[in-house]
């Protein structure tokens, strides 16, 4: 399964995202079946590492993101991945303008994967990692949950 988060800077959400599901993926011992990565929607953020709050808060869990810097999600992606996961609608509208629509039904919102519909709460405008934590970390223990039932997406 190759999965691309993504998120507009691709240096919170998404990247919060790809190392959370690295490391759900490598504890439950499916990283070989798994090939995850994010990006983001826009070229604001290209090159920078991931946000020092949101490394924080992985660190907080034993997680790290050493390497990553953010890149920008490109047309070819869409062929790459059998998922492209964004985490809030502008998120979506952007993916497919750049993917050329959706005619494979691969693009979806993360929060699709859990109990609760909406979209992971953004901390670059409040601040608040730990409720995009709770976010991230319920959206793909969805996520890998339904692979497990169905093995495919």
């Amino acid at each position: 399964m190759r999965v691309l988060f993504v998120c507009h800077g691709n240096i919170c959400r998404s990247p919060m995202a790809e190392f959370v599901m690295k490391d759900m993926v490598q504890k439950a011992g499916l990283s070989k079946q798994f090939h995850i990565e994010s990006a983001a929607t826009s070229t604001e953020e290209i090159g920078n590492p991931v946000y020092p709050p949101a490394r924080r808060k992985l660190a907080e869990h034993g997680i790290g993101c050493a390497g990553k810097t953010a890149r920008q999600l490109r047309k070819d992606d869409y062929n790459k991945f059998d998922l492209l996961i964004g985490m809030d609608q502008a998120n979506l509208r952007n993916m497919r303008r750049i993917c050329g629509g959706d005619s494979e039904g691969k693009i979806h919102l993360l929060m699709e994967y859990t109990d609760r519909s909406g979209e992971v709460a953004d901390p670059w405008y409040t601040g608040d990692f730990s409720a995009t934590w709770r976010d991230v970390e319920e959206g793909c223990c969805g996520l890998l949950n339904q692979w497990r039932q169905n093995r495919k997406l």
